[in-house]
């Protein structure tokens, strides 16, 4: 088995993007065959510098890299298709030969006016098709004589895929069954534009053909394009290989196609990684900027759209790929669930080493200018194992908890409440008390212990001390167990803590 993630270098990969190469990744390794990723650069009026690379960095960070393509080569290079032209123009010239294509001669200045006419005559959809095409300026109209003439003078053209009439082009898609279209609703696509590049048809097919790819995974907007896929098959006389159209990815309220658009309006990350539009300087959010880890991000895709057929939901990729299979992936479109993926993410927190999430902290801590002190990797487990039930995406280890980095910033309102003379009266014993315990004693248990004693020996009630002591730790009403902070903290900066409070005004 072959299959391939052809994505054009146009922009940032969206996560319907992602979801089709894992897909495809995923029914490779199932059946120990080749997944390729070929770069579709055959339009570059729409090429855009770094977008290549943006691919290759996004894949690798999801974990699904191809065995072949741009980034480390292989069997049927080169992955480019900008570098794949010279094969282009013979395999259209077959077709011409051969009945199944033809040369088209007319100008843009010329298509542009006959879809007016046909616009003010009351026909918006003008085409060129089988009722148009005899009366156009290409080698069907013209004389053999007046064809070999204009391609002597060098005339520009372009290379016309002949749509056969009045026939019903019917095959079985892997996912949705049997498909028909009326060839009458198809236009003679271009198949060589008249700078010598291929179109995406053209290019597509035969590097299918060539790259010996048996299996076709792509999303559902093309699946317009499929019979003309299936004609050209037929017309140069190859197998064609399995068709797999997979169904959108809709909006969260399930009305439509989620677009970058509907991303910034939601809150949503489209992108796999941050991106910024070289042209217009746009900035997009990513899933790896936002906060998620790629194997999160890739559980809740593989169960966008497919399902292994039973309740398991948290799955390796190693795991996905024993239980993969197209012929489970739904026909109907599937919402984007935004709790869903943060409950996934919040599991594989839960879930992961430290050495893992130790990195991500690290990177959030820089990223938020909070980097002037130095944080032991046993400093930041510690706060890895007092939050880590508490946060949905990794910058939550420092944006929730920003008092285990600096001097807390006090909240009005639980300071209003609870800074109170008894409350001052009794931290300021628990100084006293909490002095003596020596550095190497400075743990939980310990601190419990003093802390109890000199609450009963004062006859102070929770409610008079805890509220006070969390107040000075962290500033704020709610997080982890206060003196799990204190330990964490260390003696040092635990009372300088405690001290403090008493300087700050409400």
């Amino acid at each position: 088995m072959v299959v391939r993630f052809a994505p054009s270098p146009t922009g940032a990969l969206h996560v319907g993007g992602v979801r089709t190469a894992l897909y495809n990744y995923l029914l490779a390794k199932k059946h120990k065959g080749t997944f390729i990723l070929r770069i579709e650069d055959t339009d570059q009026t729409r090429f855009v510098p770094g977008a290549e690379e943006y691919i290759i960095e996004s894949l690798k960070w999801c974990g699904i890299l191809p065995d072949e393509g741009t980034h480390n080569g292989g069997k049927h290079a080169p992955y480019r298709q900008s570098e794949r032209s010279a094969l282009y123009q013979q395999y259209a010239e077959q077709l011409v030969k051969s009945g199944h294509a033809y040369y088209a001669f007319d100008t843009a200045e010329e298509l542009n006016q006959y879809r007016a006419t046909a616009k003010e005559a009351g026909n918006g959809n003008w085409t060129y098709n089988v009722a148009t095409r005899k009366g156009l300026n290409n080698s069907l109209s013209l004389s053999e004589d007046a064809v070999t003439a204009k391609l002597a003078a060098g005339e520009d053209y372009v290379i016309r895929f002949l749509i056969p009439e009045n026939e019903e082009v019917t095959f079985v898609d892997d996912i949705k069954g049997s498909v028909s279209f009326q060839s009458a609703q198809l236009d003679d696509k271009v198949l060589m534009k008249s700078d010598g590049l291929p179109t995406y048809h053209l290019a597509n097919v035969v590097d299918d053909h060539l790259m010996e790819v048996t299996n076709v995974i792509r999303g559902d907007e093309w699946l317009g394009s499929a019979p003309l896929h299936v004609l050209l098959y037929r017309a140069f006389g190859w197998e064609r290989p399995h068709f797999a159209h997979l169904p959108l990815i809709l909006r969260p309220d399930g009305n439509g196609k989620l677009s970058k658009r509907d991303g910034d309006r939601l809150g949503i990350p489209v992108f796999s990684l941050d991106w910024t539009d070289p042209h217009t300087g746009e900035k997009s959010s990513g899933f790896r900027e936002a906060g998620y880890l790629p194997a999160a991000l890739i559980n809740f895709l593989a169960l966008l759209g497919w399902s292994p057929g039973h309740d398991e939901e948290v799955m390796t990729l190693e795991r996905m790929t024993e239980l993969f299979s197209i012929e489970k992936v739904g026909k109907s479109g599937t919402k984007f669930d935004l709790d869903k993926l943060k409950w996934f993410n919040q599991t594989y927190i839960k879930a992961a080493d430290d050495a893992e999430l130790i990195p991500l902290i690290r990177q959030t801590i820089e990223k938020e200018g909070l980097s002037n002190n130095s944080y032991s990797d046993a400093y930041l487990s510690g706060v890895i194992a007092l939050m880590k039930e508490r946060v949905v995406v990794t910058h939550d280890f420092v944006t929730k908890a920003k008092y285990f980095y600096l001097s807390p910033e006090y909240d009005a309102a639980f300071m209003a409440k609870q800074w109170h003379d008894a409350g001052k009266a009794n931290i300021k014993g628990l100084i006293s008390v909490w002095e003596a315990v020596s550095e190497e004693n400075w743990n939980v248990e310990e601190l419990q212990t003093v802390l109890t004693a000199y609450m009963q020996e004062n006859s102070i009630g929770n409610g008079k001390i805890l509220p006070q002591l969390r107040l000075a730790l962290t500033g704020v009403s709610g997080g982890p167990e206060s003196l799990a902070v204190a330990a964490l903290l260390g003696k040092e900066d635990t009372l300088k803590r405690l001290e403090d409070v008493f300087l700050a005004t409400i």
